[in-house]
């Protein structure tokens, strides 16, 4: 991995911010700048003037062997005391006239902000949003190459999950039989709750595997993704358990080709808003519009939602020369790089519900799907 890259990129938004220094709490956000994959650290970022940035990286007497193992481009400190104040006191030590130091919005917590101040009260405190992540967006080869086989692994996992599809067997047993498989095939974890939702219960967008039994006749929706060398995939396939009736194949087959639609628009400087569209307008056209009630698509990589989201309200403004000191939304167009979900759905109360879900590379020309599991209605 490019850590001397990454770093380098951050400093050079940190310069566009105008802060003199970072402090960055997150984790997955310290391990892209760092490589440290434990539990606990911070990374302090000073920027420097005409000479190369210091990148310090604190953390607790735990972590002592790991992060001295891990830690790529950073001086490593094992702290006595809680490693955000130590990391706090050791910019205040350096701190010059009118510097600012900049802290993760999002992932700090006001109890943190609050220990912050009063460790280093001298410290000019400033909130950015997502300047790391903005960074993480767009995927080096070798991140490329992990997210791959973080899907292939996935998908075949599938190819075997199907036969688990019986009615009378409860979603938890599903979902166990599919996190078995993926550790037994060497996956780190998996990227987050194994959605089953069978029957009625796939109209749930969101529904994590229950005690419910599969029914004899109707939908079973499968979510679920690894954890391959830190790097998640995501994917949903919906089968079908009996002979569907006419409505269930109609709703099958606008939901695919609605997804379809929203692969077909994903390429270079597209909006995020327009491959949302692009979807929608399927299901719209079907008279199933109102009943596709998430976004179209999320970025994915070492965490399983990341920017950008691909949903239908709210352009984000593209930063102007005018707004380089201010915190920089998320880009709202697609840049080769860029891994994304595309996942209609329709979710009916009462009936049941249909995803179909792939992971896509946005690549100099189109795209490129990255999953590989078809996507024809499977009966069981």
């Amino acid at each position: 991995m490019d850590h001397p890259g990454r770093q380098l990129k951050l400093v050079q938004e940190l310069e566009l911010h105008g802060v003199s220094a970072m402090l960055v709490t997150h984790l997955p956000n310290v391990r892209y700048l760092c490589g440290f994959t434990g539990s606990a650290g911070v990374l302090a970022v000073l920027v420097g003037k005409g000479r190369k940035p210091t990148l310090v990286f604190f953390t607790d007497g735990r972590y002592s062997e790991q992060a001295r193992n891990e830690v790529r481009c950073a001086k490593v400190v094992i702290a006595k005391g809680p490693a955000l104040a130590s990391a706090a006191e050791w910019l205040a030590a350096r701190q010059q006239r009118g510097m600012e130091v900049g802290f993760e919005a999002e992932h700090m917590s006001v109890a943190s902000r609050s220990a912050l101040g009063k460790v280093a009260s001298k410290l000019k405190l400033r909130e950015l949003s997502q300047v790391v992540e903005r960074l993480r967006m767009i995927k080096e080869p070798a991140e490329v190459d992990h997210i791959r086989a973080a899907v292939l692994l996935a998908s075949s996992v599938f190819e075997v999950a199907k036969q688990e599809i019986k009615p009378g067997v409860t979603e938890s047993s599903i979902a166990a039989q599919i996190e078995y498989m993926c550790r037994r095939m060497g996956a780190e974890g998996m990227s987050f709750d194994t959605l089953v939702a069978a029957g009625q219960r796939s109209a749930l967008p969101h529904g994590v595997a229950s005690q419910n039994l599969v029914p004899d006749n109707g939908f079973v929706i499968l979510d679920f993704g690894v954890i391959l060398a830190g790097y998640c995939s995501d994917m949903t396939r919906t089968v079908h358990v009996g002979r569907p009736d006419k409505r269930a194949l109609e709703m099958y087959r606008a939901v695919l080709e609605a997804q379809l639609a929203g692969i077909d628009a994903v390429r270079p400087d597209v909006e995020t808003q327009k491959v949302d569209f692009a979807a929608r307008k399927v299901l719209a056209k079907a008279g199933l519009g109102r009943y596709f009630t998430h976004s179209t698509g999320h970025g994915v990589g070492i965490e399983i939602h990341e920017p950008p989201s691909l949903r239908k309200r709210g352009r984000i403004p593209k930063r102007t020369k005018t707004s380089q000191r201010a915190n920089a939304a998320i880009p709202d167009r697609l840049e080769p790089g860029m891994v994304i979900t595309i996942e209609p759905g329709v979710y009916l109360p009462g009936i049941g519900g249909v995803r179909i879900e792939d992971m896509v590379l946005v690549t100099e020309n189109g795209c490129e799907v990255l999953t590989p599991t078809g996507k024809d209605l499977i009966v069981i």
